[in-house]
């Protein structure tokens, strides 16, 4: 059977096609996604496919039952798009000015539509229930998948896979990791109230702008000289505003940040040494602070059957050239939370466009070579169908050991 599937998606590409380009054309915003999460659940009702929308705010939940008993297995796909202008020069370029589709996600929307429309053809002779979940608000925390747990999205489901089109691998590659895959996602604030005054005038004010470059400098002491060095972790400041004419010392500025972490211990050691290096540089600067320190997404920690179950499945897939373990990546995802309440597994499918001087995720010209979205397809078709077979003595063997 899983040929025919292989097939039945091969012969579906350019309709996935057409699908990701309509919603690269029309992207929206995290928690904005009204009419995307509208066109989704518009595909299920036409398919005859049962369907619920305003799952947990705007994501989308539909459900294919097999005509077998079996186990309840959940895909993920995301829909948000970022607040970037889209320079590419494709016909498919964003029409929405500063909005576009720079990581994936209407390759994944596009992916799990065409997969569902290929399952429900063939529910007479498939085991168990398929829950697609249609995410929102990846991109911005708190994100959508807590809300979409909350409104039951994984209510009786035994297992989760979701994949990420990897634009920085080559197109043929699955990418895997037991244990954690992607970094905790944290935010924190920083602003520094000194005392303004003329700029030829320095030693009657207190400088905000020389208290804020020292605490970017002393921020950096915390992952090499406070972290153990085998635990990865960053601290980045990523804006320092601190605006005034040429010639006045600033009063105030404001610094913003992110820390990325795998381990929860060393999450909450650096927001509190953050703190004690913010409270320091200030005290020696004599300026006040306000510290705001927001926790984002977890880790997104995978498991280990699952995923050594998920390695045999894409070995299987024709276009696959290689299977290989990932580096821990530090960028954050919000899958961390459906891997928190079920087993499950988070991988990425290389889609390096063919063409040379491709960029990366989150950038004006970033694309992906649409082939992937077939790769990503067969190997979570495979995942679904197979989870459901008692076939699989490999996957049974190491659930019994796990």
């Amino acid at each position: 059977m899983q040929d025919q599937l292989f097939r039945k998606i091969e012969n579906l590409y350019h309709e996935m096609v057409e699908i990701r380009r309509f919603m690269h054309q029309h992207p929206e915003l995290s928690f904005q996604e009204v009419n995307t999460a509208n066109y989704i659940q518009s595909f299920y009702e036409k398919l005859g496919v049962e369907v619920r929308g305003n799952v947990g705010g705007n994501g989308v939940v539909a459900k294919i039952y097999g005509s077998k008993p079996g186990k309840t297995v959940a895909l993920r796909a995301d829909f948000d798009a970022l607040p970037i202008q889209d320079e590419k020069d494709v016909p498919y370029k964003s029409l929405v000015p500063g909005v576009m589709h720079a990581c994936g996600h209407d390759g994944h929307t596009a992916t799990l539509l065409v997969l569902v429309k290929v399952l429900y053809e063939a529910r007479e002779n498939l085991n168990g229930t398929y829950v697609m979940i249609h995410q929102h608000a990846e991109e911005y925390a708190p994100g959508g998948a807590i809300s979409m747990i909350e409104d039951g999205c994984l209510d009786g489901v035994d297992v989760i896979f979701g994949t990420h089109l990897w634009a920085t691998e080559s197109t043929g590659t699955i990418q895997y990791r037991i244990g954690p895959i992607m970094a905790a996602a944290d935010r924190f604030e920083v602003a520094i109230q000194g005392k303004g005054g003329h700029g030829a005038q320095p030693h009657k004010t207190k400088d905000a702008i020389v208290a804020g470059a020292q605490l970017v400098t002393n921020l950096q002491q915390i992952v090499s000289r406070r972290v153990n060095p085998v635990d990865s972790a960053v601290v980045t400041v990523g804006s320092f505003v601190a605006e005034n004419a040429f010639n006045v010392i600033a009063d105030k500025a404001k610094l913003i940040g992110t820390v990325r972490t795998f381990n929860e211990t060393t999450r909450d050691f650096i927001a509190s040494e953050i703190e004690k290096v913010v409270q320091g540089t200030c005290l020696a600067t004599d300026c006040s602070y306000e510290y705001l320190y927001e926790k984002g997404y977890p880790a997104v920690v995978n498991h280990a059957a699952e995923t050594e179950f998920l390695i045999d499945c894409a070995s299987k897939v024709p276009e696959v050239k290689k299977v290989e373990e990932s580096e821990p990546q530090m960028g954050g995802e919000d899958f961390a939370y459906y891997l928190q309440h079920v087993k499950g597994t988070f991988f990425f499918t290389g889609a390096k466009p063919e063409m040379s001087g491709s960029y990366p995720h989150h950038h004006p010209k970033f694309d992906f070579n649409e082939k992937a979205m077939v790769i990503a397809a067969k190997t979570l078709c495979a995942a679904a169908i197979h989870y459901q077979s008692q076939e699989h003595p490999s996957y049974e063997k190491r659930e019994t050991l796990a």
